[in-house]
C-alpha cells in the first residue's frame, strides 16, 4: 500500500501548491477589477487597439516564422554539409538566448546607427525602414522563433520511416510530388503544435515589445499591464487587462489542441538514407537558398554582439560594482529557479507516470496541465496577481527576490515537464519489472536506475531552466529597482539611457554567461558518473 501512495504524494503536493498560488493570484486580480466586464474592453478604444495589435503582431510574426521554416527544415533534412550540426546547435541556442541579447544584436545590424545604416550612408542613401515599432517587433520575433520552428519541423521530417523514402525512390516520386506525398503529411501533423507554441510566445512577448515597440501604436496587452502597474499604478486597469489576457491565452490553447493530432511514433530514417537519388541542380539551389537565408538571419546579430562588446568600455564596465551585483543576483535567481522547477517537475511527473502505467490517462494529463499552467497564465500576469496579493500583507519590493524566483521557476516548469515526460515514462516501462523483482525502491533505484538513464534529459531541462531564468526581464521589470537589479534589467536600463557602448559590453557578458553556462551545466551533469 505504501508503494502505491508514495508516488502520488510529491506530485499532488506540487500541483496543489501551484494551483493555490495561481488561484490566489487570480483572486487578487478579480478583487481589484471592480467593474469586471468584457464589454469594458470594447468600450475603451485604447484597450481595443492594444488587443487588436497583440493579435496582429503575433499572427504576422507566426506566419513570417513558420512559412520560411517549412522549406528550410525540408532543405536541412535533405542536405549534409560541414557545420550542419553546429548550425542546428545554434538554432537550439535561440530558444534560451536572452531576448535583450537578441534585441541588441538586431539593433547593431539594423538600427539607425547599425551596420546596414552605415552601408546605406556610404552609398548616400538613408535606411529605408526603422527597427522601432512593428518592423522591429516582427524582425525580433522571426529571429527568435524561426530557428525554433525549423528545428521542430526538422525533427518531424527525420521521423519519416526509411521505407517511405525507399518506396518513393522505387516509384520515381521526386521533387514537388515527393514533398507533397511524403514530407507534407508529416509536417501537417506537427504544424498545429508549432503554430500554437510560436503564436503564444509572440502574443505574450514582453521584452521584445518593451525594447522595440512600446509606443501608442505598438503596445501589446502584456506591455499595457506593465505600464498600468509600474507607471500609472492603476491596479484595477492592470487587473482587468491581466484577466483579459489569461482568458485569451486559455482560448488559444484550447483552440490549438483541437486541431493538434498525436504524432506517429514510427522509427525514423538516418540522415544518409533520406538523400534523394533524383537530385537535380535546381533542387540543390533551392535548398541552399533557404539554408543561406537561415545563416544570414541568425549569424550576423550574434557576431555583432561579440564584435560590439569588445570596445573601450569593457575595462571600465568590468570595474562597476553594480554590474557584478546584477550578475550575482541573476546567478542566484537562476540557480534557485531551475532547481525549484526541476524538483516540481519531477514530482509531478512521478505522479503522472504512476497514473499512466495504471492506464489513468485523464488524471495524468490533468496534473501535467497544472504544471504547464504558466503557458495559459503568462509570467507578467502571474507577477501582477502576486504583487496585488502580497501588498496586502508585506512590502512587495522587500520580497522581490523570492517572488522572482517563484515566477521564473513556474516559467521553466513547462520546459522541464516537456523534456522529462517521455524519458521518465520509458524508464518506468523498461525497468519497473526488474526493480520490483530485485526489491529496488527509493534512493537505491534513483541512484542506480533513474539517474543513469535520465542524466542527459535532466541536464537539458536544468540548462534550459537556468538560462531562461538568467535572461528573463518580465518579473524583474515589475519588481526591480535601483537597489535590486539583474543583468537583463541592467542591460535594459543602459539601452534606455542610450549608453550603447556599455550596453554592448553587458549584452556580450549576458550572451557569454547564457551560452557558456548552458553548455557547462549540460556537460557536467552528462559526464558525471
Amino acid at each position: 500500500m505504501n508503494n502505491r501512495v508514495t508516488p502520488l504524494l510529491p506530485g499532488v503536493l506540487s500541483a496543489g501548491l501551484i494551483a493555490a498560488l495561481v488561484l490566489s493570484a487570480i483572486s487578487a486580480l478579480i478583487s481589484q477589477a471592480t467593474e469586471l466586464s468584457p464589454l469594458q474592453i470594447w468600450r475603451d478604444p485604447y484597450l481595443r487597439h492594444v488587443t487588436g495589435f497583440s493579435f496582429y503582431q503575433a499572427l504576422l510574426s507566426t506566419l513570417l516564422s513558420i512559412i520560411p521554416a517549412i522549406p528550410t527544415a525540408y532543405a536541412l533534412s535533405r542536405r549534409r554539409f560541414p557545420g550542419r550540426e553546429l548550425l542546428l546547435r545554434l538554432f537550439a541556442m535561440t530558444l534560451v538566448l536572452p531576448v535583450l541579447v537578441a534585441v541588441f544584436g538586431l539593433l547593431t545590424i539594423y538600427g539607425k546607427s547599425g551596420l546596414l545604416a552605415e552601408l546605406f550612408k556610404a552609398a548616400d542613401q538613408s535606411l529605408p525602414f526603422s527597427i522601432y515599432g512593428l518592423n522591429g517587433i516582427l524582425l525580433a520575433h522571426v529571429f527568435l522563433n524561426f530557428p525554433l520552428a525549423t528545428r521542430l519541423l526538422l525533427q518531424s521530417l527525420e521521423g519519416i520511416p526509411f521505407e517511405q523514402h525507399k518506396l518513393a525512390t522505387h516509384l520515381g516520386i521526386r521533387g514537388w510530388n515527393k514533398f507533397r506525398f511524403i514530407a507534407w503529411p508529416r509536417l501537417r501533423q506537427q504544424l498545429p503544435h508549432v503554430v500554437g507554441l510560436i503564436f503564444m510566445l509572440c502574443f505574450t512577448s514582453f521584452a521584445v515589445i518593451m525594447s522595440l515597440g512600446g509606443g501608442p501604436k505598438a503596445t501589446t496587452i502584456e506591455l499595457a499591464i506593465y505600464q498600468a502597474l509600474r507607471y500609472d499604478f492603476d491596479l484595477a486597469g492592470g487587473a482587468i487587462l491581466a484577466l483579459w489576457q489569461m482568458l485569451i491565452c486559455s482560448g488559444l490553447v484550447l483552440f490549438t489542441q483541437r486541431f493538434a493530432k498525436p504524432l506517429s511514433t514510427l522509427s525514423g530514417s538516418t540522415s544518409q538514407q533520406q538523400q534523394d537519388q533524383f537530385d537535380h541542380w535546381h533542387a540543390k539551389a533551392w535548398d541552399w537558398l533557404w539554408i543561406s537565408f537561415a545563416l544570414l538571419l541568425v549569424l550576423p546579430p550574434l557576431l555583432a554582439v561579440v564584435g560590439a562588446g569588445l570596445n573601450s568600455k569593457l575595462p571600465t564596465l568590468l570595474t562597476e560594482p553594480a554590474l557584478w551585483q546584477a550578475i550575482a543576483n541573476s546567478l542566484k535567481i537562476a540557480s534557485l529557479s531551475c532547481m525549484a522547477a526541476l524538483i516540481g517537475g519531477v514530482s509531478i511527473l512521478l505522479t503522472s507516470r504512476h497514473w499512466r502505467l495504471q492506464q489513468k490517462k485523464l488524471p495524468a494529463d490533468g496534473i501535467e496541465l497544472l504544471g504547464t499552467i504558466i503557458l495559459v497564465t503568462p509570467g507578467l500576469v502571474l507577477s501582477t496577481g502576486i504583487f496585488l496579493l502580497l501588498r496586502q500583507y508585506t512590502d512587495v519590493f522587500a520580497a522581490a527576490f523570492w517572488v522572482i524566483v517563484g515566477v521564473n521557476a513556474l516559467m521553466a516548469l513547462p520546459y522541464v515537464i516537456k523534456t522529462l515526460s517521455q524519458p521518465m515514462l520509458h524508464v518506468a516501462q523498461q525497468y519497473n519489472p526488474l526493480c520490483q523483482s530485485l526489491g529496488m525502491y527509493g534512493l537505491s533505484r534513483l541512484r542506480l536506475v533513474e539517474w543513469r538513464a535520465l542524466r542527459k534529459p535532466i541536464a537539458q531541462a536544468l540548462a534550459i531552466g537556468f538560462v531562461l531564468s538568467l535572461g528573463d526581464l518580465g518579473a524583474i521589470a515589475l519588481f526591480g529597482s535601483q537597489d535590486f537589479q539583474t543583468l537583463p534589467l541592467y542591460l535594459f536600463q543602459l539601452l534606455g539611457s542610450y549608453q550603447m557602448d556599455a550596453a554592448a559590453v553587458a549584452a556580450l557578458l549576458l550572451l557569454l554567461l547564457s551560452l557558456g553556462l548552458f553548455t557547462l551545466v549540460e556537460k557536467i551533469l552528462i559526464r558525471t558518473p
